[in-house]
């Protein structure tokens, strides 16, 4: 069973600072790609109110060329605490996207120095700014100078298992200005495979003052416990744990601050918040929105007698009815499956 340490409860009681500002909350969801949309954000802050969320990585090149910004850089006035991402190469164009970020309502700017994916690094950006740190200064220097909210950074350990940088490479994020790091126990060459090396993120809480956030590995409540145990962090962010289960930021959460577990929620409410997530994408974006949900409701459908199955239609559903009549005929099953389970239950006491 886990619990908190009462060193480990003392340091997490008060509020995580972020430069000037204050968040109730040391967890928070980690952006994604094609996950982190309004909705999806919605119904992680319905279970995590406090938690930092941000938005999918937002192109600084890109929003210097277009008249209008972006749907993924949309955030509901009502959704505090939140940060845009930004990813880029180029310091000016960082700069003035951040602006507009600020201008669209974001607490904090956060600048992806981490992301592994080619056509990413190709162009310079992301985790390929850890083999270019004087660039990575030059970045986090001049978006500081152009914005009055708190800039952070994202990173990983290092390039590859040989060319892990990432002491030398936070101390400077943290001279250039940076107000929080959040780093991802693994290189740009491992990708999302074998296990984050938190030990590295433990060695950078050890020379930073700035918050240092663990990422990478965070699939429960024991998983982010063990992590601020082992490495002194100031917090975790959430990322490949949220597909399909957005209650467990909320769910980490909620133990940090009062050391009890919710109780995790059936298949059959997995189902509905799926159908939920389903319908909202489609008030939200139309066809394109149901076209999205075919990857989020495949990740809810799991745990289940049939699930396998139910992934296989819902990968293919071309509207927004057929994914609802999907679902509902899943959830009618479950409830049916429930019920017999009951009654044989009860029968079997009787006989007793």
């Amino acid at each position: 069973m886990v619990s908190l340490s009462p060193s480990l409860k003392a340091r997490l009681a008060a509020p995580l600072k972020i430069g000037d500002l204050e968040v109730k909350s040391r967890v928070l969801q980690s952006p994604l790609s094609g996950v982190t949309d309004l909705v999806f954000r919605r119904l992680v802050r319905r279970y995590a109110p406090d938690s930092m969320m941000y938005t999918e990585m937002v192109n600084a090149t890109g929003l210097h060329y277009v008249k209008e910004l972006p749907i993924i850089m949309e955030v509901d006035p009502n959704e505090r605490p939140i940060s845009i991402q930004l990813f880029d190469c180029r310091p000016d164009f960082l700069a003035e996207a951040a602006q507009m970020a600020v201008a669209e309502g974001a607490d904090t700017v956060d600048i992806n120095m981490g992301c592994p994916v080619n056509k990413i690094t190709k162009n310079g950006g992301g985790s390929s700014l850890l083999r270019d740190p004087e660039k990575a200064e030059a970045i986090v220097r001049a978006v500081v100078n152009a914005v009055n909210v708190p800039v952070t950074v994202k990173t990983r350990i290092g390039w590859t298992d040989q060319e892990i940088n990432i002491l030398d490479f936070a101390k400077r994020m943290e001279a250039a200005g940076a107000k929080m790091i959040t780093v991802h126990g693994r290189t740009r060459a491992q990708g999302y495979n074998g296990a984050a090396k938190w030990e590295w993120i433990g060695r950078v809480k050890e020379i930073l003052s700035i918050p240092v956030i663990a990422n990478g590995d965070m699939f429960s409540i024991e998983a982010a416990v063990k992590c601020l145990e082992q490495t002194g962090a100031d917090g975790v962010m959430c990322s490949r744990g949220t597909l399909g289960y957005p209650f467990l930021v909320g769910e980490v959460d909620h133990f940090l601050k009062t050391g009890i577990e919710r109780l995790k929620p059936t298949s059959i409410e997995r189902l509905e918040c799926a159908r939920e997530h389903l319908q909202m994408l489609w008030e939200y974006k139309g066809d394109r929105g149901v076209r999205q949900a075919r990857k989020h409701m495949t990740w809810y459908a799991k745990g289940f007698d049939g699930a396998a199955d139910l992934r296989g239609k819902l990968s293919l559903v071309e509207n927004v009815g057929q994914g609802l009549a999907l679902i509902d005929l899943a959830i009618e099953r479950l409830a049916q499956s429930d019920w017999q389970e009951i009654e044989e239950t009860e029968s079997q006491l009787v006989e007793v």
